[in-house]
Formats: structure tokens, sequence, C-alpha cells
């Protein structure tokens, strides 16, 4: 399967690489700088701007699925709008491309903790980072109400809540297990649930090559 990623140097799309390309797959990374990725057997690094629709959709073009693991990174003070006009970029670039499958890696902000209450709205919810995960909640609001991802066979995959760079799991080896949820927060014990980013990719790779939530969100967490 030929697969684009975008995203592939961040926290979650580097082993979302690894992961595809251990398993056979042939892949292309839209990279703003291709030096970041060195070349390797069944990689194609392609330069591209995620915030730009016509060159997302040429970097994607002839792929049978993308992946988006796009984020402008934590520490950007316009994360939010950032996230916004590129997510919006990779969904029109993808339409335009012909290519109708695509995976968007979301936030956790817009699971549910209660009937009718979403965990961004929590108090405990992380302050520095409620704008960026309000922005990911509307976008999957988007896909949900038909106003993005018009004809394409979308997924959007929420990380459990305790996943992040500040979860020592992370890094975590990989088991290739996982739990599966859909809309709401998973738990172990009384605890949010998190994963590691070997374990997440695995999910990402398995939904790639068997859908199983095709115009719909799911979320994972350890097993």
């Amino acid at each position: 399967m030929k697969i684009a990623l975008i995203g592939a140097t961040g926290f979650v799309g580097a082993p979302v690489l690894e992961e595809a390309l251990s398993r056979g797959h042939t892949v292309v990374a839209l990279a703003r700088d291709p030096a970041k990725l060195a070349p390797r057997a069944g990689l194609t690094v392609v330069k591209a701007d995620a915030y730009d629709a016509a060159s997302v959709a040429a970097a994607v073009k002839g792929a049978d699925a993308v992946i988006s693991a796009f984020n402008p990174g934590w520490t950007d003070p316009e994360i939010a709008p950032k996230f916004t006009v590129g997510a919006e970029a990779i969904d029109a670039g993808v339409i335009a491309s012909g290519v109708k499958r695509l995976l968007v890696v979301g936030g956790a902000g817009s699971l549910f903790v209660a009937p009718g209450v979403q965990l961004v709205d929590t108090p405990e919810f992380p302050a520095f980072v409620r704008a960026a995960a309000s922005a990911a909640r509307d976008l999957h609001s988007d896909y949900v109400a038909g106003r993005a991802g018009n004809g394409l066979d979308w997924t959007f995959l929420s990380p459990p809540a305790g996943y992040g760079p500040y979860d020592p799991a992370a890094d975590a080896p990989r088991t290739g297990k996982y739990r599966v949820g859909k809309d709401e927060v998973l738990f172990t014990g009384p605890a949010p649930a998190t994963i590691s980013r070997a374990d997440l990719a695995v999910a990402i790779l398995d939904e790639i090559e068997k859908p199983a939530h095709v115009r719909a969100r799911f979320t994972v967490a350890a097993a």
C-alpha cells in the first residue's frame, strides 16, 4: 500500500512512519524540510506545505491513503488558528488529489467524560492546550456534520486522555496490543488511560489496513 504521511517527524508521526515501513508499505512523507528525514528503503520524502491545499494535493496524489499527524507544535502561541488553517488545507488538498481515504489524528479533548460533557470543558483540562484542543474538537464536529471531508472515507482518531510527551509511558516498548473505544474517555482504574507511541502507531496502521471506523471517530488505549 502507498501511504502519504503528514507530520512524519513529529511526536505521533515518527512512530507511524516506522510502523508503516516495518509492514512493507511505501510511504510518501510530506515535509517542509526534507533534510530532516534520511533516505530509506520504501520512503519518499516530498517537500510540501501543510498550510497550502495545492501543495498537499500534489504531494499525496496517487496514494492509497493519507495519514495526517499534523501539529503546528505545542509551544507555538498560534497553535489553535494554525491547526485550523492546516487541517482545512489538508482536507481540501486530499479531496482535490482524488485520494478517498484519510485518517486524522486529533486530540482527546472532544472525548466525553459524562453525557454532554467533553474532556476539554472540564476544570482539570490543562489550560495551555485548551485552545488547540478546542480547535481539534471543532474539526471533529465538522467531519460529523459533513462540513468537512466531503466525499472522503475519513477516520478521526482521538488518542487517550493520558497520552502526550509528558507521559513516561509514551516511550514504552511496542506490544502490538490496545483497547478500542468510540467517543468516551477510556480509563485504567480511576486514571485516564494512556498508550505508547509505538502502540498508537499500531492502531493507526491497523485501521488503514483493515478499516473499521470509516466516517467515524475512535479512541484507543493500552491493553
